[in-house]
């Protein structure tokens, strides 16, 4: 046990439980927020206790806001008339990071999976099903995980769409750039020939 005090040390084994952390990188932020506590511990604990009360999902994608409609739903230029589908937050966050992606988006909160009894209904597929048809939404992008659970959903989705005038499309999967072919597994590869397209 380190030396500091019992707060001290309760908040380093929280900090450790955090993802990407352990307890040596738990150990090392607490004690360069302590040595900064004015610029730095007084600001970051304020900081959560307000996102702590304010933070909920938008109402309308799920995204998570500090607000019921989140800024990406709320800004009238992404209404392009496309929906990116995802899984999670952390999915749409990774889609914003690289901005290729104009639209809106669509939060799952998971997939269809029948081991883990979870429906439709569990993950508000029939939501995003009336959100498609009263936001005249011309496309529909299935960006979910290359999964057997992330497929079976993406296949009923787009089955829940077939014969209605919007457009299902999903990610290219394959190599990625900078791929070596010796390093990919055969899934990949096996998705990459069947993406392949003329040059």
């Amino acid at each position: 046990m380190e030396g500091g005090g019992d707060d001290i040390q309760a908040l380093i084994t929280l900090m450790a439980r955090l993802p990407g952390l352990g307890p040596r990188s738990a150990r090392r932020i607490v004690l360069s927020l302590i040595r900064r506590r004015d610029t730095q511990m007084v600001q970051l604990a304020q900081l959560l206790d307000r996102v702590a009360v304010n933070s909920r999902e938008c109402l309308s994608c799920g995204n998570v806001t500090d607000r019921d409609i989140c800024p990406i739903c709320a800004d009238p230029a992404r209404a392009t008339g496309e929906i990116c589908v995802v899984e999670d937050v952390a999915d749409l966050w990774a889609l914003e990071r690289g901005r290729a992606f104009r639209g809106r988006y669509h939060v799952l909160g998971g997939t269809l999976s029948a081991l883990d009894e979870i429906g439709p209904e569990d993950l508000g597929i029939p939501r995003l099903i009336s959100r498609i048809h009263e936001d005249g939404v011309t496309e529909v992008i299935l960006a979910l995980n290359a999964t057997v659970d992330g497929q079976t959903t993406a296949h009923y989705i787009a089955d829940a769409l077939e014969g209605s005038e919007v457009a299902v499309t999903g990610l290219a999967q394959g190599v990625p750039i900078g791929g070596e072919l010796d390093y990919l597994d055969d899934g990949t590869i096996s998705a990459a020939l069947r993406a392949r397209r003329r040059l």
